[in-house]
């Protein structure tokens, strides 16, 4: 498997993707922590009735995605993602351990160059 240099992509003109690269794989691991610290707290609320750990943790949450989000955004322009498969790694942020799993895919297909 042959991977993108920062010397090649500025031999061939085209931009490095290491740095979005990396900021999307730290922020996909950061939301899918996120998010199963998100289903705790829903255990909590509705299983226990404590809603308050849910309402302090809810909106730190939503601010991690909406991180999570921009920074796939960014990626996707510089990769050059197709609409579909933006969408469905923006989508891959709301299941538990499915931001794992994308986060593989989409580091291993942009280190060899494919499209998403």
């Amino acid at each position: 498997m042959t991977t993108r240099t920062d010397a090649d992509a500025a031999r061939t003109g085209a931009p490095s993707l290491s740095g979005p690269l990396l900021r999307f794989r730290v922020s996909a691991y950061v939301t899918g922590i996120g998010l199963l610290g998100l289903c705790f707290v829903m255990v909590l609320r509705y299983g226990f009735a404590m809603p308050e750990p849910s309402a302090i943790y809810s909106p730190i949450h939503g601010v991690l995605y909406m991180i999570y989000l921009v920074l796939t955004i960014d990626l996707a322009i510089k990769a050059r993602f197709s609409i579909k498969g933006t969408v469905l790694v923006l989508l891959a942020g709301c299941v538990p351990f499915v931001s794992f799993l994308v986060e593989r895919r989409v580091t291993h297909r942009v280190q060899a160059g494919q499209k998403l």
